[in-house]
């Protein structure tokens, strides 16, 4: 399902909150770097470039708050990674949070894994909302009471308190990898995950911290040969064997760990034959893959390069079956955007609950959407011009050449500092989060 693509659709999108400072000047600190909801979409986690985690939870609808159909609001941050220094290589190794993965639920408690460059970690997020008093030993203070005067024994009772929401580091997987992390996927046995950087993936057991087995390491012998690196990688949602991993040059291979230990060897690769008309000097840089995503179902993956978003079919490898133009006036602008760096940014994507959908972000606060079963896209702003609590947004148009319309926007009049990355569609219902500098912005459907 899809909103307001052509305005023919039963709902449209809509304002629901904005997280974050207003301030112009914004501390690197505060930028979020990854956003990701839990498996029930009732949590929602931000990471930022300071190395903290903020996890929204979603309020319960009230009757008398129709409007706000739960809203999120903030119920845990903690400190998630420092930064450190590498005496060996003499490198600082940064505090910011590369990606969030939640793990599904099996208790009280929720777990997610967070991870900068070098090391992952293992968070548990639980409640408490009683307390034990009536100690022996002890006053209430914690204070250690005189042995002397204890005449009485008394049976320690628990009593409520104030909500209070722990986040406690259960499990540290470091010193595995040589370069930066890039991504971190949980396995469909809930048991296992992987993680990648530029040139190997590592296998882990969630219960066991001190090594992980190395499945796939493209580092030549002598790296003067190296033509590629690891850009992303994912475990298929259902099939724990399986994996995929996209690379610079805009490949992706597919991966059976019941074939080999070490998945050197792929079972499929997946390439879109180059144009040879459209070949230019960036033609390399921009059909490198930056994000790589199953479908819910299993059966598609999308991929993002830096002008469109393909949607591959597992079955066929030589070409996608779906192509999506996300801004491709900037072919034009190839040469400015490598000259600023911007060329060389990561966007990501995501899937809809239902994979009828896919969305992912542009430049100048903009982000897009594909309906799948229509083909209609739409351009939307994450903008505080237009956050009334319910306010409709407006489809914003990019105009290329010739006249102007009122509406439109021209290429040349785009900032390129502000730039939607990091995108997270809710799993069951329409609600997305949008990470724009230090801004987390929530937009929901509208129904008619």
């Amino acid at each position: 399902m899809m909103a307001g693509v052509g305005g023919g659709n039963d709902f449209q999108w809509c304002f629901s909150q904005v997280k974050g400072a207003i301030d112009e000047d914004v501390a690197e600190a505060d930028i979020i770097s990854t956003v990701e909801f839990n498996y029930s979409g009732e949590l929602l986690a931000t990471g930022d470039k300071g190395g903290r985690v903020v996890i929204f939870q979603r309020e319960q609808e009230s009757k008398n708050r129709l409007l706000s159909r739960g809203e999120y609001n903030v119920y845990s941050t903690f400190q998630s990674h420092e930064p450190e220094f590498d005496y060996l290589k003499s490198l600082e190794i940064e505090e910011k949070i590369n990606k969030i993965r939640w793990l599904p639920q099996q208790n009280a408690a929720h777990f997610l894994l967070s991870a900068n460059d070098k090391t992952i970690k293992l968070w548990k997020i639980s409640e408490r909302d009683k307390r034990a008093e009536g100690y022996n030993l002890k006053d209430e203070d914690g204070r250690l009471r005189d042995q002397f005067r204890i005449t009485t024994l008394r049976v320690p009772v628990l009593m409520p308190m104030d909500l209070m929401v722990e986040a406690s580091p259960r499990r540290i997987f470091a010193n595995a990898h040589t370069y930066h992390i890039n991504s971190i996927s949980v396995n469909s046995d809930y048991e296992t995950y992987l993680s990648a950087d530029d040139l190997r993936i590592n296998l882990w057991h969630l219960e066991i911290t001190d090594r992980s087995f190395n499945i796939v390491d493209i580092k030549p012998a002598n790296m003067e040969e190296l033509t590629e690196v690891i850009t992303a990688a994912e475990c298929h949602p259902h099939q724990c064997n399986v994996f995929v991993y996209s690379s610079s040059k805009g490949t992706i291979r597919l991966c059976d760990m019941r074939a080999a230990a070490l998945c050197d060897r792929h079972s499929k690769f997946f390439e879109e034959p180059e144009d040879p008309s459209s070949r230019s000097f960036f033609s390399e840089i921009i059909s490198s893959i930056s994000d790589v995503k199953f479908s819910h179902s299993g059966r598609y993956m999308m991929t993002r390069d830096y002008l469109s978003v393909k949607v591959w079919d597992l079955n066929m490898e030589n070409r996608p079956v779906e192509t999506y133009q996300v801004h491709e006036y900037l072919r034009s602008k190839l040469c400015s955007l490598y000259e600023n760096d911007c060329i060389f940014d990561k966007f990501e994507c995501c899937w809809n609950g239902s994979d009828s959908a896919i969305m992912t972000g542009s430049y100048n606060n903009f982000f897009r959407m594909f309906d799948r079963n229509t083909r209609r896209d739409i351009t939307l702003e994450a903008s505080r011009e237009n956050s009334k609590p319910r306010a409709m947004l407006k489809p914003r148009k990019v105009c290329t050449g010739g006249k102007r319309k009122k509406d439109e926007i021209s290429v040349d009049s785009l900032d390129f500092n502000k730039k939607i990355l990091h995108t997270a569609w809710h799993p069951k219902e329409n609600v997305i989060a949008v990470a724009a500098t230090n801004n987390l912005y929530i937009f929901q459907d509208k129904i008619n």
